[in-house]
């Protein structure tokens, strides 16, 4: 997994898991990863400094600078710990949208891709509708200038 800064064409900055550099430029193209605050596709990676690994030893408590820091290892038990309440909220955040979506949304099911032409060329009235597609179904979709988003839904806590 790999986690990409991104920003949409508003200028709006957020951050996005994917499964290699692939599959990241994938779905920018086909714009399936929507801005979380203003809802735009035109997305595009954001710049971000790499991280460089020197062949130096890391500094030790006697050798770093005095400036209050953590001791070493302690940066990387507090961003496991950052990354871990990062997921926490991402999931209820996710539950709380499918929830929305389930309230607000006409579910269609596997008609997802042929109830989105209907609505996209006039046939059915427009309406905010979910269901399932193939990947090959939501492409065509974005092919054809179709609005859609994949989103991943949390599994349901019993």
């Amino acid at each position: 997994m790999i986690l990409y800064d991104l920003i949409c064409d508003e200028d709006h900055t957020f951050e996005s898991w994917f499964r290699n550099s692939d599959a990241a430029e994938k779905v920018l193209r086909a714009r399936q990863s929507p801005c979380p605050v203003c809802g735009s596709t035109r997305v595009r990676k954001a710049p971000m400094a790499p991280r460089l690994n020197k062949n130096e030893a890391a500094p030790t408590p006697e050798t770093a600078p005095s400036t209050g820091a953590a001791p070493a290892g302690a940066p990387v038990q507090q961003s496991l710990a950052d990354m871990a309440t990062a997921m926490q909220k991402a999931a209820a955040a996710l539950t709380e949208l499918r929830a929305t979506i389930e309230k607000t949304f006409d579910h269609v099911g596997e008609e997802f891709p042929e109830e989105a032409r209907k609505i996209h060329y006039g046939d059915a009235p427009d309406r905010p509708i979910y269901g399932d597609a193939t990947l090959e179904e939501a492409k065509a979709l974005v092919d054809e200038g179709i609005k859609v988003a994949a989103i991943p839904w949390p599994k349901r806590k019993n």
